[in-house]
């Protein structure tokens, strides 16, 4: 890859676009998450974060949810965030892209002036997570079929 990748918020419907076909890519054709639930209500009120090669080529996405879409997912609690959708192509994993989505998401949140992210990790990402400072709490559910654990990183 030449050049940096860039992180940042999405800006335009473009952008929603370039998020979306990253999710389609991991979620939906490498994971077999049913298309119909992969997009949600949710992204019409998300903050979206998109990585991108130098060259425009879409790398990775997530989403952050706040007030009222994320107390669902937070325990009611409306003072904390809710990451999700987080995907890294396959052609850039390994490159720290995850972990700048993540930051990215973070800063998102405190400029919102939440004071906490919840996220609901797969479960085989655990470590990917409690490297970046998230803690797991509860028990393990299924999501989409997958085995998930809601985790949390005071901000």
């Amino acid at each position: 890859m030449t050049g940096a990748p860039t992180v940042r918020v999405a800006e335009d419907p473009a952008d929603l676009e370039a998020c979306f076909a990253v999710r389609k890519e991991v979620f939906v054709h490498e994971q077999g998450v049913d298309e119909a639930i992969e997009y949600d209500a949710y992204d019409a009120v998300a903050v979206h974060v998109l990585a991108l090669r130098a060259d425009g080529t879409p790398l990775g996405t997530g989403r952050l949810l706040t007030g009222e879409a994320a107390v669902a997912k937070t325990g009611a609690d409306a003072s904390v965030g809710s990451l999700g959708r987080l995907a890294v192509s396959r052609r850039a994993r390994g490159l720290g892209i995850g972990a700048a989505l993540v930051r990215a998401i973070e800063e998102a949140a405190r400029a919102r002036g939440l004071a906490a992210v919840d996220l609901h990790a797969q479960t085989q990402a655990l470590g990917f997570y409690e490297r970046l400072g998230y803690a797991a709490y509860g028990p393990e559910f299924l999501d989409a079929d997958m085995p998930h654990r809601a985790m949390r990183r005071v901000l």
